[in-house]
């Protein structure tokens, strides 16, 4: 019996190959990543932990902060403002669970069958999505100024009820403010919808019509499960936004009329940069990922119990 050992060019050769596949299959891909690595520990974790750190000191944005430990957080148990501000961002939330969802789903399954003319409908309703916030509450506070506005037509036309500045009173202001958001958002979650649907194989609707299944029907048994994914994730979504919900009310009252319409965001900016109470304002913000993580851990609870989200 004889045996081949292998000479040590060849064996320092594959020692070599080697090296050289483990850095460009472990190494080189790193290499990649890297510079949105450090973008994002620059200008995420850096702030989250710096968050975490001055949400437990007594800080207003400026110099030295003085460590307190807990003390901010046993505050918001007791503000009436952090309260009245977190039942609003609750009241939001139904409205966005609710009205917008319908409406894109209505408009979706309306707009599905149809071939001519479809991209000219979604372009229509999609335009309001992409036009800045600024622009459009301008607008609306246009619309819905009471001298001059909408209100005020409908007033002359003798249409009872619109005489009153929707954005000034306290019982109005939220729900039209959440009026005009709805106004944008709810085309953004209709092509979504309709371009989940559009999916769906067309078989399934013509084989629910000869077993004598109606439009609801089809929408239940069909549309619905199809579209499962993409709605599930939109609710998160929105649930989601709906905590972190800023622009279109600070825009359009700043969280007026006499905190009527002050949700979470608008509580931790006027906090911060009003009050100069920046630590508060940052035990306000931890608070409000609390409680969005919260949800995304029961939508993972869910999926991991069998749901199909």
């Amino acid at each position: 019996m004889s045996s081949t050992v292998a000479p040590p060019a060849m064996s320092g050769v594959s020692r070599q190959s080697r090296k050289r596949t483990i850095f460009r299959k472990k190494i080189v891909p790193w290499l990649f990543v890297l510079p949105i690595l450090l973008i994002n520990v620059a200008v995420v974790l850096g702030p989250a932990l710096s968050a975490v750190y001055y949400s437990m000191t007594d800080w207003n944005g400026m110099g030295a902060a003085k460590w307190i430990g807990l003390d901010n957080f046993r505050k918001l148990a007791g503000d009436t403002a952090f309260r009245h501000a977190f039942g609003n961002n609750v009241v939001w939330l139904i409205m966005f669970l609710t009205v917008p969802i319908a409406m894109a789903l209505s408009g979706a399954s309306q707009l599905a069958p149809v071939k001519r003319g479809s991209l000219f409908f979604r372009m229509a309703l999609f335009i309001p999505y992409v036009l800045p916030s600024v622009i459009s509450a301008s607008l609306w506070r246009a619309l819905m100024s009471p001298d001059r506005g909408i209100p005020a037509f409908l007033t002359d036309l003798g249409v009872p009820g619109f005489d009153k500045a929707f954005l000034g009173d306290p019982k109005t202001a939220l729900p039209a403010i959440g009026f005009v958001d709805n106004w944008h958002w709810w085309g953004f979650l209709m092509v979504l919808f309709l371009a989940a649907m559009q999916n769906i194989p067309r078989e399934l609707y013509e084989s629910a019509r000869l077993d004598g299944a109606g439009r609801w029907e089809e929408f239940r048994d069909i549309t619905l499960p199809g579209i499962r994914p993409t709605l599930v994730f939109m609710l998160l979504m929105t649930t989601i936004w709906s905590f972190l919900t800023f622009d279109y009310i600070w825009i359009l009252t700043q969280g007026g009329p006499a905190g009527a319409s002050e949700v979470l965001a608008v509580l931790v900016f006027k906090e911060a940069f009003r009050n100069f109470n920046a630590g508060y304002a940052a035990a306000i913000g931890l608070t409000m990922s609390f409680f969005v993580g919260l949800v995304i851990v029961a939508f993972q609870v869910l999926r991991r119990r069998g749901w199909e989200i």
